[in-house]
């Protein structure tokens, strides 16, 4: 006679334990303690077994049911059930100890074996380790598209659109990884293309003409404004780097004696390391900031008390109550300046140019060549750089200007 519900919560201990049958080999069993478990009893190949089912109430007697029903159609297609229930244990404690943080580590393992380069290994660490750390302690196999999404639209809503794609691609090649190694079945993140809002690259406004440019420097040279402030837009326009390395600059980062500026991996946008090489000018402005601020962390500190470095719209507005129009220039605009000026002299190599503007190529064997050379070049190609500012910064209108290639 099947059992009802009122049975099973009425059922008391006894001094031995005992059965209560529901049917087609289903009971509750009450032990002396009181305890009470849902198991089957049930032959395989003539051999009597019995198969625990989960304890109640944790298990109600419907869900007894449901999982006795399971269990009777392994049996029908030649399976042991018990056998079964152990190899789904051991597979969900595989699967516990498989967390995207592991197999995360064992990926980027697999890049430096492979000989591939630091700037990828680096790259993909920060994607995996940081930008996606909230995966890490979850198993693999119960990751699910949207848990991947919910990360990548953190990343994308803090305005770093181009970060969030290479993100997804990153954590998909964890997966591949995964399944590759028989620890994951699918890869959720293909079923998110398209989901996120594509990279549209920016156009920064900017004087790309050596005579404009030249007026551009007559303003900042000649600008009354915080000295920091000053410094920090005529270095921008010397050493043409990202806005924000040129506001964070720190003295450790400076080596003044080989005349080259450091820039720590943490702060620029491909999470590299990136070098500088320092003009004569470069070196005299800041070294009249090693005067001023010598004793401030930063190179370029703030105008206003408690606060370390310039702000972000620092240099730009500065550039606005010069009379200079957004539309016109940007801080991030000396970057194309330099760009279409160095490619448009003829004097230095298209991959000298780029790798001094620390753009990431995407061919595999020039990343690693770019590591180790174009130095001379650079070196070259910032001096030549700064001399032509100086050069049309003084003779400015000047009918007689020199030819500087």
């Amino acid at each position: 006679m099947a059992l009802t519900d009122v049975q099973i919560r009425n059922a008391k201990k006894s001094e031995k334990p005992y059965k209560l049958p529901d049917g087609k080999g289903l009971y509750l069993y009450i032990s002396a303690a009181g305890g009470k478990s849902w198991r089957l009893d049930y032959a395989y190949f003539g051999k009597r077994k019995t198969l625990t089912l989960g304890a109640y109430p944790a298990i109600g007697l419907a869900e007894a049911r449901s999982r006795r029903d399971e269990a009777k159609k392994k049996l029908s297609e030649g399976m042991d059930p018990s056998l079964a229930k152990k190899r789904e244990q051991l597979s969900a404690k595989a699967a516990a100890g498989n967390t995207f943080g592991l197999i995360a580590d064992e990926f980027i393992a697999k890049l430096r074996r492979d000989k591939r380069a630091e700037p990828t290994i680096d790259k993909n660490t920060w994607m995996l380790k940081v930008l996606a750390k909230k995966l890490s302690p979850y198993p693999i196999t119960q990751i699910s598209a949207k848990d991947v999404l919910d990360v990548l639209n953190a990343i994308e809503k803090s305005g770093r659109v181009e970060s969030a794609l290479a993100t997804r691609s990153a954590i998909g090649r964890v997966f591949r990884f995964a399944i590759a190694t028989a620890r994951a079945e699918n890869d959720p993140t293909s079923a998110l293309r398209g989901a996120l809002q594509r990279h549209v690259p920016v156009s920064h406004p900017a004087l790309t003409g050596r005579k404009e440019l030249g007026g551009l420097m007559r303003a900042i040279y000649g600008y009354k404004g915080w000295p920091s402030l000053v410094a920090a837009l005529k270095i921008q326009a010397l050493c043409f780097a990202r806005p924000g390395e040129t506001r964070s600059m720190e003295w450790p980062e400076l080596d003044l004696e080989n005349a080259v500026w450091t820039i720590p991996a943490a702060k620029t946008k491909m999470r590299r390391e990136h070098h500088v090489p320092l003009s004569h000018q470069a070196i005299e402005v800041i070294k009249h900031m090693k005067d001023l601020f010598g004793d401030k962390p930063n190179v370029f500190p703030s105008m206003m008390s408690g606060k370390a470095l310039l702000s972000e719209n620092s240099m730009n507005s500065a550039l606005r109550r010069m009379g200079v129009g957004e539309e016109e220039h940007t801080a991030h605009g000396f970057r194309s300046s330099a760009s279409s000026i160095l490619n448009e002299s003829g004097a230095f190599s298209a991959d000298a140019i780029e790798a001094q503007l620390a753009h990431l190529d995407t061919r595999e064997v020039r990343r690693i060549y770019n590591r180790a050379t174009y130095w001379d070049e650079r070196v070259r190609m910032m001096q030549w750089w700064a001399d032509m500012l100086d050069d049309e910064r003084i003779i400015g209108n000047r009918d007689d200007r020199p030819d500087h290639v």
